[in-house]
């Protein structure tokens, strides 16, 4: 009878014990404290700015993760088109944006990572203004080659390059464009030369090549592979490392006589520099989140795109490595802007 009623007791606590249930209980508030910023992020609209006009890919992009996000939160989450100064505007008003989580930025390669380099003054220091969130996701750019330069691969056409010195031309919408420097980037690995000609824009350079006016160009995957379906031009290589799944039979530079060749453009969502750690940490999770989701995921391929979440610190430090490789390749090359 006795026992039974010991066994009725509540258990003993211990001193002891009942510091570790503490522990325990604060242990679990702050995970739940770190899982989402305290009215973060109800307590306002958040705005992703794209430094390009509506329509584009990047503009796309930006209106895809607001509206898988908005749907997370179920808050307002919009995109402020800024275009301008080949993204300049919108990056420097996010860099001296409040920095309280409300207000991102869609950053480009070009914006980042390029025109730094090639603008003495472009009104913000990307690693100083910036907190970086994650990178969103990148896309290779497809090689054409014009249906009468005689070229059917890249051996061929490396070999045209190398045979007559500045009689092939390329084109590009514009110096320092990631048309430009990615060819910059091939010829200087092959030891060639050819003639640049600058369009202001990729419609007027791809109508040249559909014309025989140039004799090659690169261009992003969307445009440049249904360019060469259509019989304008000859998709000859794409310039990621693996092959692309818009098109697997399409052979990669680097399996082309061109080993370890990789350009690709990226993008990524940052936010300006003071915005609270938590915040920043609890952006990148979500991201992460629905840069994993297969909708996302769906809507990104069918732009040419694949998802590359990473940490804040990881981008962070991805974007020094590009500034300096762009940097490097636009000095060897002396390149400047109109």
């Amino acid at each position: 009878m006795l026992a039974a009623l010991n066994a009725l007791k509540p258990p003993t606590i211990t001193r002891r014990g009942a510091l570790l249930g503490l522990a325990l209980a604060a242990s679990a508030f702050a995970a739940t404290a770190q899982a989402q910023p305290a009215g973060y992020p109800h307590n306002g609209r958040v705005v992703i700015v794209v430094p390009f006009a509506p329509g584009g890919a990047t503009d796309i992009i930006g209106r895809l993760i607001a509206d898988a996000l908005g749907k997370r939160w179920s808050t307002a989450v919009v995109v402020d088109n800024k275009a301008g100064a080949g993204g300049g505007i919108g990056t420097e008003l996010v860099a001296r944006a409040r920095p309280d989580g409300y207000t991102l930025l869609l950053g480009t390669q070009t914006a980042l990572a390029v025109n730094p380099h090639l603008i003495k003054k472009p009104g913000y220091d990307v690693d100083k203004d910036f907190a970086p969130i994650t990178q969103l996701a990148s896309t290779p750019l497809v090689l054409l080659a014009g249906n009468k330069s005689g070229a059917n691969t890249v051996q061929e056409l490396v070999a045209a390059i190398k045979a007559k010195p500045d009689a092939i031309s390329y084109g590009t919408s514009g110096n320092g464009t990631s048309q430009h420097l990615t060819t910059l980037m091939l010829l200087n690995r092959i030891g060639g030369k050819a003639v640049h000609i600058p369009y202001k824009g990729s419609s007027q350079s791809l109508a040249d090549l559909a014309g025989n006016q140039i004799d090659m160009q690169f261009d992003n995957m969307t445009t440049g592979l249904a360019f060469a379906k259509n019989g304008q031009a000859k998709a000859l290589a794409v310039t990621s490392l693996a092959r692309t799944e818009l098109q697997p039979g399409l052979p990669t530079l680097a399996e082309s006589g061109v080993p370890g060749f990789e350009a690709v453009t990226w993008l990524g969502l940052l936010a300006p520099a003071g915005t609270p750690a938590d915040v920043v940490n609890y952006l990148n999770r979500e991201v992460v989140a629905v840069l994993e989701s297969a909708p996302v995921k769906a809507r990104l391929a069918a732009q040419g795109f694949t998802p590359k979440p990473m940490t804040p610190d990881g981008f962070r430090s991805f974007i020094r490595d590009e500034t300096r490789k762009f940097g490097e390749l636009i000095k060897t090359n002396n390149i400047t802007i109109d």
